[in-house]
């Protein structure tokens, strides 16, 4: 049998160790997960607007049109909606609904 005082003897804290161990690999691996979503969408995102130019120029109109849209519907009286900002307005009344 070997000498066991040969053995090199393993500090008393190796569990804490490879718990701590542990939590940084699984943050390390959620980073990298986080970082892998992001570049799937600018990937998607570039892919999109590549195929289809007007696509930009819909996503600036839409998020213009949003903080409109929302002060409409929460009533939000500060913002009141411009009629004149919309493209088709006599084409959208409420009595053609």
């Amino acid at each position: 049998m070997a000498d066991l005082s040969s053995l090199p003897e393993l500090p008393l804290n190796i569990n804490d160790d490879v718990l701590e161990l542990n939590k940084d690999l699984e943050r390390i691996i959620e980073d990298v997960e986080n970082i892998s979503v992001q570049l799937t969408w600018m990937a998607y995102d570039l892919v999109a607007l590549r195929t289809s130019p007007e696509l930009g120029a819909a996503m600036e109109k839409l998020e213009e049109a949003y903080p409109r849209c929302f002060a409409v519907v929460c009533g939000d009286q500060k913002q009141q909606p411009e009629m004149d900002m919309c493209p088709d307005s006599t084409a959208t009344t409420p009595t053609q609904m």
